[in-house]
């Protein structure tokens, strides 16, 4: 796998968070508990995003808690769950910061997902994605798997 290139013009990561910062799995306690792992770089890349000056979105498919803690303890301003379909929340999301299509890039692993990295001139999965999204025209693909520390190689490749 090649190393990621994304321009100095990117000020916003807007990105889906299962499949992305997360394993893509779901854990099921005995007593019907859902919950999910996150790995710790990943919560460092959103943090050295903030740092650095650059803002972070996350449209997610789903409903969880996880988002919830991340967005309130990184101060994530742009949180939006249980979409499905994601295109409309993206365009706001550039309409409100005001982002061209140099100022943005987009990661997603699933279908619904599609829309917006076809959308977006900067696009992104990961390599556990499903096949349709990585057959996406000039797709980045990280060389980590979803909650594996792909979402900061994509933050340390803006960064550095």
């Amino acid at each position: 796998m090649t190393e990621l290139s994304l321009p100095n013009t990117i000020k916003m990561v807007i990105t889906d968070f299962d499949g992305i910062v997360t394993d893509n799995c779901v854990y099921i306690s005995d007593d019907g508990i859902l919950s999910r792992k996150i790995n710790f770089k990943d919560v460092v890349g959103f943090y050295n995003l903030k740092k650095n000056g650059i803002n972070a979105a996350i449209i997610s498919g789903e409903k969880n808690s996880a988002i919830e803690t991340i967005a309130k303890n990184l101060e994530i301003k742009e949180v939006y769950q249980n979409i499905r379909e994601k295109l409309p929340v993206l365009k706001n999301i550039l309409e409100k910061y005001n982002l061209s299509q140099e100022e943005y890039l987009y990661i997603g692993d699933e279908i619904n997902d599609l829309e917006c990295l076809n959308y977006a001139k900067y696009r992104l999965t990961v390599p556990n994605a499903v096949d349709k999204v990585k057959a996406v025209e000039n797709i980045q693909i990280t060389q980590n798997s979803g909650g594996m520390g792909a979402f900061r190689e994509v933050t340390d490749c803006l960064i550095n």
